[in-house]
């Protein structure tokens, strides 16, 4: 069973595809977290993010474990929503992205694309989204509890401009797959969301 969750910036794709992953016993990628490799790869040797060449030239050089704290860092983030809408950089992490998908036993993904790019041959596809500020306050409220400096209206204009550049792209935009199906987590609470999720799943088996 292959299982894809796409989304915008923190509306909840990540929690619901792990829970997923764990529900049904399948492995989990984070596609997001590829690019976030790359930025952060790009970062560390000086690299320009508004460098298509230099992006791509980051996604040979060796990526950053996942396990990595900077990872989540939100000038990582940043430098990850840009690079994404490079084409070469896409083209150069879709194999690895396939085949991950491709495995023998099934998988669960998420990200932007991952429904209409990367496996639109998924045995159940979800699309994740709330409200810019419902994302925007969820993610104010992550990083404060980690003791890190946030304010709502920042971070409400950088999920908007998130969204403005995925949904925008030339190269693999942020949108729903026609036979994906919509899950709205903005007056859910994450067991509820999951819950739905699973049925929604189940549904489609």
């Amino acid at each position: 069973m292959l299982i894809t969750v796409d989304g915008p910036a923190a509306s909840g794709k990540g929690t619901i595809a792990r829970a997923l992953a764990a529900h049904y016993g399948l492995p989990h990628m984070d596609t997001g977290l590829l690019y976030r490799s790359v930025a952060l790869s790009l970062l560390r040797w000086g690299g320009d993010p508004a460098s298509e060449f230099e992006a791509v030239r980051a996604c040979k050089t060796g990526l950053v474990p996942p396990d990595d704290p900077e990872l989540r860092s939100e000038i990582v983030g940043e430098v990850a929503s840009r690079i994404s809408a490079f084409p070469a950089v896409r083209a150069a992490l879709l194999d690895r992205q396939r085949d991950f998908a491709d495995q023998q036993g099934g998988a669960v993904l998420d990200g932007r694309d991952t429904g209409t790019v990367i496996a639109p041959h998924a045995t159940a596809k979800l699309f994740v989204t709330a409200s810019p500020e419902i994302r925007a306050r969820r993610r104010t409220d992550e990083l404060v509890a980690k003791d890190k400096p946030a304010h709502f209206d920042e971070v409400l204009i950088d999920i908007s401009a998130r969204d403005e550049r995925d949904a925008g792209r030339e190269a693999a935009p942020l949108l729903m797959a026609q036979d994906a199906e919509l899950l709205d987590t903005g007056e859910l609470q994450i067991d509820e969301a999951i819950a739905a999720a699973i049925a929604l799943v189940e549904q489609r088996r």
